[in-house]
C-alpha cells in the first residue's frame, strides 16, 4: 500500500507520498509519549480546550483550500465537502466549549462510612486513530477533538488516499500551538500497524472502517490488551409506515441515500414501506433517486459525484449484478463510465440473496414492501449491521413503539441528516462498539479515576 492522490473524477494520479520507515515510525510513537508525559501532564484542561478552539478557528479560516484538497482525493462534491470542514469546525468549537464540564470531578454519595468519594477524568495516553476516506475531515474531529483535550496524544492514520488532508490536518494542529507529538501524521502501512498497537505506550485505538478492518484491529487490540472504538458498516432501514405528506418523505429518503454520493455508513440503504404506500413511494422515490446524473465534483450544482475509486465504483457495480442475477429487479439505473455510478434503485429482493444482508456502499437503494409494523420492525433488524435507522410516522405512540424494537445504535424518527456535535454516534452488532461525538464520545479513551477520602 502507497498513499497517492488520484482523481477519482479524471483517473489522473496527482501525487504519491512514501510510506513511512518503521524506524521513524517509533520515532512518531516516541514523539506523542512524550508528549503525554510532559506536556499533557502539565497543561490544564482549559489551556487543551483553548487550542481546540483554535483548531476550530483554522478549519473556518481554511476551509476552501481544505474542501479543495478532499475533492481530488475521494471526489465529494464541492459544496459537500465545504459542508463537511464546516461541521468538523462545529465538532471541535463544541469540544473546546463542553470538554472542561464534561471532565469535571463527579461526586460519588457513599452509602456508609464518612468521607468523600469522587471519580477525576484522566489520560490514557497515546491513541492510535485509524481513519476512513469518505469523511476525510468530520471522522477524525470527532476523535481527536475529545481527546486532545482529556490530555491523551493521538498517532493518526489516513486512509492510503488522503495524504494531503492528512497532513493539512497535522499543519492545523502545529498551527493552532499544540507541541510536536501531540498530534502525529504517520502514513503507516496496514502491516506496520501491529506494532503500533503492540507498544506499551499505546494504549487505546480507534477505528472506522470495514467490517474486516475493524476485525483484524479488534484482534490485535485484544491481543495486547488496549482499549478500542469501532465505527464499521451499516445498512439502516428507513421505514415509511404512514405520513401526511409522501413528497416530502420521499424527499427525506432520497437525501439519506444521496449523501457523500452514498458513501456513508449510516446512510438509509434498505426502504421498507408500508403497502398501502409503495407503489407511489417506490414511483417517487425512483425518479428522486435518478433525478441528477453523476457530475463534476468541483461544480457547485453538483449533487452527485463520482465513486471514491474506481476500484469502488466496480465493486458496487459487481455487487448491483450480482443483485439482478439472483432475482432482484433492477427499477432504474444507468451505466456506469469510470467511477462515475448513476443511482439506482432494486426492487423484490430475496432474503436468500446477498443483497439482503450486504452493505451497498454508493448511490444504490433497495425498496421492500411489508404490511404491518411487526413485519416492518422483522426486516429492519434482519442484518449483520446495527448503527443506525430512521422511521416515518405520523403516531407517536408507533414512533416509540418501533424505536424501541430496532436493533440499532441510532434512531431517527421524522427527520433525516440531522447529525451534531452533540448527538452520540455509534452502532451496534457488526457496525461496531463504542461511541462518538457527544458527552459519551468524550468518555471513551479516560481514565475514570476513583479517589475516596476519609472523614
Amino acid at each position: 500500500m502507497s498513499y497517492a492522490v488520484v482523481n477519482p473524477a479524471t483517473g489522473e494520479s496527482l501525487a504519491t507520498y512514501p510510506n513511512i520507515s518503521d524506524a521513524d515510525l517509533k520515532k512518531a510513537i516516541d514523539k506523542a509519549a512524550a508528549a503525554h508525559d510532559g506536556w499533557s501532564r502539565s497543561s490544564s484542561i482549559a489551556q487543551r480546550a483553548g487550542l481546540i478552539q483554535k483548531v476550530a478557528d483554522l478549519h473556518t479560516e481554511r476551509r476552501q483550500e481544505l474542501a479543495e484538497i478532499i475533492v481530488r482525493e475521494m471526489g465529494k462534491p464541492i459544496e459537500q465537502a465545504l459542508g463537511e470542514v464546516d461541521f468538523a469546525a462545529d465538532i471541535y468549537a463544541y469540544y473546546a466549549e463542553n470538554g472542561p464540564t464534561f471532565l469535571q470531578d463527579e461526586q460519588i454519595e457513599l452509602r456508609a462510612g464518612e468521607g468523600s468519594a469522587f471519580i477525576r477524568r484522566n489520560s490514557l495516553g497515546v491513541l492510535l486513530g485509524i481513519m476512513p476516506w469518505n469523511f476525510p475531515y468530520y471522522q477524525v474531529a470527532r476523535f481527536a477533538g475529545p481527546n486532545l483535550i482529556i490530555g491523551n496524544t493521538i498517532i493518526l492514520k489516513h486512509a492510503s488516499q488522503c495524504p494531503e488532508s492528512a497532513a493539512a490536518m497535522e499543519r492545523i494542529f502545529l498551527d493552532a500551538g499544540f507541541p510536536e507529538g501531540a498530534y502525529v501524521n504517520v502514513f503507516a502501512a496496514s502491516s506496520q500497524i501491529e506494532s503500533v498497537i503492540a507498544d506499551p505506550r499505546v494504549q487505546g485505538v480507534s477505528l472506522t472502517g470495514s467490517e474486516a478492518a475493524g476485525a483484524a484491529v479488534a484482534q490485535l487490540a485484544g491481543k495486547y490488551l488496549k482499549k478500542v472504538v469501532l465505527e464499521l458498516g451499516g445498512s439502516d432501514p428507513f421505514i415509511l409506515l404512514s405520513t401526511d405528506d409522501l413528497d416530502a418523505a420521499v424527499d427525506a429518503a432520497v437525501a439519506a441515500r444521496l449523501d457523500n454520493s452514498g458513501q456513508s455508513c449510516n446512510a438509509a440503504k434498505r426502504f421498507i414501506v408500508i403497502d398501502d404506500l409503495y407503489e407511489p413511494f417506490l414511483e417517487k422515490f425512483t425518479a428522486g433517486l435518478t433525478k441528477d446524473a453523476p457530475g463534476d465534483p468541483t461544480s457547485s450544482e453538483t449533487a452527485l459525484g463520482p465513486l471514491s475509486s474506481l476500484a469502488a465504483a466496480e465493486g458496487l457495480q459487481e455487487q448491483l449484478d450480482r443483485a439482478v442475477a439472483q432475482g432482484a429487479r433492477l427499477v432504474a439505473g444507468g451505466k456506469r463510465d469510470g467511477a462515475f455510478f448513476p443511482a439506482a434503485v432494486l426492487a423484490d429482493v430475496s432474503p436468500t440473496s446477498d443483497a439482503h444482508h450486504e452493505e451497498f456502499f454508493g448511490p444504490v437503494g433497495i425498496v421492500y414492501k411489508v404490511s404491518s409494523e411487526d413485519e416492518a420492525v422483522k426486516l429492519a433488524n434482519d442484518t449483520p449491521f446495527g448503527l443506525g435507522s430512521y422511521l416515518y410516522t405520523t403516531d407517536t405512540e408507533q414512533a416509540m413503539r418501533v424505536a424501541d424494537q430496532i436493533d440499532a445504535g441510532m434512531v431517527w424518527v421524522n427527520i433525516v441528516l440531522g447529525d451534531g456535535a452533540e448527538l452520540p454516534f455509534g452502532g451496534v452488532k457488526r457496525s461496531g462498539s463504542g461511541r462518538e461525538l457527544g458527552r459519551f464520545g468524550a468518555d471513551e479513551f479516560v481514565n475514570k479515576k476513583l479517589v475516596r477520602i476519609a472523614g
